[in-house]
């Protein structure tokens, strides 16, 4: 595995095209320094004139058009430093948009606060007027008993650059000052970082060489272990301090609200999954424990092949036609999208120094969605980009057919199209190969990318991240002792005896950002969930369920997630789709072991 290359090194065409963002780099300032000034004239022109349902109509049509004028550059400043976080200006660019939104927020503050101080009947007669705004304006009756005085509305607002702070110094602690250097295995000296481990080494196929990356990557991350900890309990402190200034009873309930689903949901896919999942993947760890010849299964194996001789390597372009074949049945303007997010460089996908680790898809609202990943041309990854193709193709379809206001579904329902387009890639993998060995290498990375990392890792994050927020909310604090002490205790009681939580398993928490990102990881779980259901009744019902399917995509926040999930045929306020989903996962991991059966007899 080769040192990751500077951004300026990278070929251009492995890199998304920005300039339908920004023109220029020089622009940046100028066209920051007039949004500003709009915002003062907005505040200026309309603070204390919202009186009427006409005039409600008027303010938020000049609000929306504001807001959408901050998304291109403040996606352009986020973008540049999320592809190089070592690049000194971009980590300057990305700061003084933060301290310009502050002041951006704090001028707009009084929207909410004078709309929220009008007679009831006046909103609903302006939700008549233009019925564009009737859900931005029931959302916003939904939060008037959180609703502080307007004066405090503005200074929170001001905070805006100040509570980001945490996650912005997580990400410079994680990306910039954490120097892994070299690792020594098998007499040979290895280069390593945090996206060289976490899309390379920790599915290298040689134990020695696997676990000596495992340690050396935890040591380094144990050198950051009380800064990282001090950096999230601030985090979850702040969080805690706005639950309680918006008299919330808990935090877990503040993060829920924005996403417009109670506890029980919330609950359920937590401990449904850990009891009745665990005894499925533990099977699956002892399968890849046999397969690989492996004494003592350690959680530093367990994203390690199940096959591990057969590994295909694939390029950009091949990548393309596996998932432009699978994503057909979505029908042609999808089919088209896809195709322009390769041609028109939606995608960056090269591996550089200073990139963020994992994968995202942005979509700007008025522009196309930009994905980030880093492609390590294994078969595998085809998953990945598939998956953030997903998000893209989600809110493509929603942007196209809502207004800004009404484009961002509950963050429940958010990755629900994402683990959509892994499930099709899968379906499309299997009926189009009839070798066993292949079939086996699909089912396996179906349980290993897909469900795994949302249904296991993420799941665990969540598991975790509720007993961090039940102490914060009992008036704890955290250290990393407690966050090691938390998640060792999650992952054993997950996999009990099949694997052993080595020394280094306990840090995993210091490697997640959705932490920073409210009950982020739950969600995972959650949209997965529904994917699953809505991927059988394609198999089942072809065009009837795509079309159910695409209706979804394209109701964007318009409904509530549990809504969104009835549109295509799922039923989440009901326990069944989970537990048929994880019946699916210990069907799948049935087949594993049949396949493996069948191909050790033809070997004789």
């Amino acid at each position: 595995m080769e040192v990751l290359p500077l951004r300026k090194d990278v070929p251009v065409e492995q890199t998304w095209d920005l300039k339908v963002l920004l023109e220029n780099d020089a622009d940046f300032e100028p066209v920051l320094a007039q949004l500003v000034e709009d915002a003062l004239y907005f505040e200026r022109n309309y603070q204390g004139t919202i009186t009427d349902a006409h005039k409600v109509i008027e303010v938020l049509t000049a609000f929306e058009a504001l807001e959408k004028s901050i998304v291109p550059i403040g996606t352009y400043a986020s973008l540049t430093i999320q592809a190089d976080h070592t690049d000194d200006v971009a980590q300057m660019r990305a700061a003084k948009f933060s301290t310009a939104v502050g002041k951006i927020t704090s001028s707009l503050s009084f929207v909410r606060s004078e709309l929220l101080s009008l007679d009831e009947e006046i909103l609903k007669e302006a939700s008549l007027l233009s019925p564009v705004y009737k859900i931005y304006l029931e959302d916003l009756l939904k939060r008037k008993p959180h609703q502080l005085q307007p004066e405090v509305e503005k200074v929170l607002a001001a905070l805006n650059a100040t509570f980001e702070a945490p996650y912005e110094t997580y990400n410079t602690a994680k990306l910039v000052d954490m120097h892994f250097g070299e690792f020594e295995a098998n007499g040979e000296k290895h280069p390593l970082s945090f996206v060289l481990y976490e899309n390379g080494w920790e599915f290298e196929a040689n134990t020695n060489v696997r676990r000596s990356a495992f340690k050396a990557f935890s040591n380094k991350l144990r050198e950051y272990q009380h800064t990282t900890a001090k950096i999230y309990n601030t985090h979850i402190q702040q969080e805690k301090t706005m639950a309680d200034l918006r008299d919330f009873d808990s935090v877990i309930d503040y993060l829920l609200f924005d996403q417009d689903v109670d506890r029980s949901l919330y609950n359920r896919q937590i401990d449904l999954i850990t009891k009745e999942l665990a005894p499925h993947m533990r099977r699956y760890a002892k399968l890849i424990q046999k397969a690989n010849g492996i004494d003592n299964m350690t959680f530093a194996d367990l994203k390690i092949a199940l096959d591990p001789d057969y590994d295909p390597r694939l390029t950009m372009a091949e990548a393309k036609n596996y998932v432009e074949n699978a994503l057909a049945v979505l029908g042609q303007d999808y089919t088209n999208m896809i195709e322009k997010a390769f041609n028109e460089r939606w995608i960056d996908f090269a591996p550089n120094k200073g990139k963020s680790t994992g994968a995202f898809c942005s979509s700007p609202y008025g522009s196309h969605p930009y994905i980030l990943m880093s492609w390590n041309e294994r078969m595998n990854e085809v998953f990945t980009l598939i998956h953030e193709l997903g998000h893209a193709g989600h809110f493509a379809n929603t942007h196209a057919h809502q207004s800004y206001f009404n484009s961002r579904p509950s963050l429940y329902f958010i990755e629900a199209p994402s683990t959509m387009n892994e499930m099709l890639l899968a379906n499309y993998l299997l009926t189009h190969n009839e070798d066993l060995r292949f079939k086996r290498w699909v089912i396996s990375n179906i349980v290993s990318k897909t469900y795994y990392h949302n249904f296991v890792t993420h799941l665990l994050e969540a598991a975790y991240q509720r007993k961090v927020y039940e102490l914060i909310d009992a008036g704890e604090a955290v250290n990393a002792t407690i966050l090691n002490q938390l998640k060792r205790t999650v992952l054993e009681d997950f996999w009990d005896d099949t694997v052993d939580i080595i020394e280094g398993a306990e840090l995993t928490w210091m490697r997640q950002p959705h932490y920073y990102m409210g009950l982020y990881p739950y969600t995972y779980s959650a949209g997965l969930t529904i994917s699953t259901q809505v991927s059988q009744r394609i198999l089942k019902e072809g065009d009837k369920a795509v079309e159910e399917w695409l209706a979804v995509l394209q109701a964007g926040g318009t409904k509530s997630p549990v809504e969104l999930a009835q549109m295509a045929g799922v039923d989440v306020t009901t326990d069944q789709p989970l537990r048929e989903t994880i019946a699916y996962i210990g069907h799948l991991i049935d087949e594993l072991e049949r396949l493996t059966v069948e191909m050790e007899a033809i070997k004789g």
